[in-house]
């Protein structure tokens, strides 16, 4: 008995590993390009609210005498800014906010800040979970278009932030109540009618 070997086989087994990574490539370079938070304004609204949370962070860092203990968290999302987690006296709320309120383009500030121990690398993963699911829930909802608004959990509470309507800020939080582990939702939204 004779052994053939066929070079076919491997060469059609190539070609549709080839043909998988061409789709997996594609597939990435697109979803880097839309993300889920868009800006119907500029580039440069996106720009502005990554420079905002940037310099926020810093100009609290640098107005904080002590960061041990503590745990900040600055989002920005079309001029509004949101201040999340865990420092370790009340002083440190109100120098947060101060030197946030002061910066160009930044027309108000949400300070949620708790004064309390830092939260576990466990309630951050699960935060950020939470956060994939909302997100998830959000860009395959019928009702609104996932854009409009940016998702922040901190310990178990959604921030929703964005520039909305008083119906869509409804949507938005009936879809973000229907993600099973969220113990709060707080609307932080600039209404716009």
């Amino acid at each position: 008995m004779s052994h053939k070997i066929e070079k076919f086989p491997m060469k059609c087994r190539y070609s549709r590993i080839g043909t998988l990574c061409t789709v997996l490539l594609i597939l990435s370079i697109l979803g880097c390009n839309t993300p889920l938070v868009e800006y119907e304004d500029s580039i440069y609204s996106k720009l502005e609210d990554e420079r905002n949370e940037k310099l926020a962070l810093k100009n609290i860092e640098s107005s904080l005498q002590e960061l041990e203990g503590t745990n900040i968290n600055v989002n920005s999302f079309k001029g509004t800014v949101l201040i999340t987690g865990q420092v370790v006296s009340e002083d440190y709320v109100s120098l947060a906010t101060k030197a946030v309120e002061s910066m160009r383009n930044v027309s108000i500030v949400h300070n949620e800040l708790l004064v309390a121990g830092p939260t576990s690398m466990i309630s951050r993963v699960n935060d950020s979970y939470l956060s994939s699911k909302i997100r998830a829930k959000l860009a395959s909802s019928n009702n609104i278009e996932a854009n409009r608004a940016k998702v922040v959990v901190e310990n178990g509470e959604a921030y929703l932030m964005g520039r909305v309507t008083t119906q869509e800020a409804e949507i938005l939080v009936s879809e973000t109540k229907q993600v099973g582990g969220i113990q709060k939702i707080v609307k932080v939204f600039t209404y716009v009618n």
